[in-house]
């Protein structure tokens, strides 16, 4: 499977502590912008299929709006239940002011 960097977003478009949108391959994918940094994760709650966008970000941790799950945006890492299995994270890299997330190639 060959994978590839799909542009998503512009840094411009990002607001420091929250989350976009966006989708790339057949990936919903929210787009977290922290301590200047970007970090891309699956936007679904792996505790019931919710989106997390639209949930706060604390320090690195997108909580989600429906139960309260918290996810680390670095690694996918559960850090608060009621989920139990971590959402998975992508690979970018930023170009000038766009925002590139691998996925699998189609």
């Amino acid at each position: 499977m060959t994978e590839r960097f799909v542009p998503v977003a512009k840094v411009t478009e990002m607001k420091e502590g929250r989350a976009i949108s966006r989708e790339a391959g057949d990936h919903s994918i929210a787009l977290c912008k922290v301590d200047g940094a970007v970090y891309a994760i699956e936007n679904v709650c792996t505790h019931d299929d919710g989106i997390l966008t639209g949930g706060a970000i604390e320090d690195h941790a997108i909580i989600c709006p429906r139960h309260g799950a918290r996810f680390d945006v670095r690694t996918g890492e559960v850090l608060r239940m009621p989920a139990a299995f971590p959402v998975k994270t992508f690979e970018i890299k930023i170009e000038g002011d766009t925002v590139l997330v691998k996925v699998d190639a189609s």
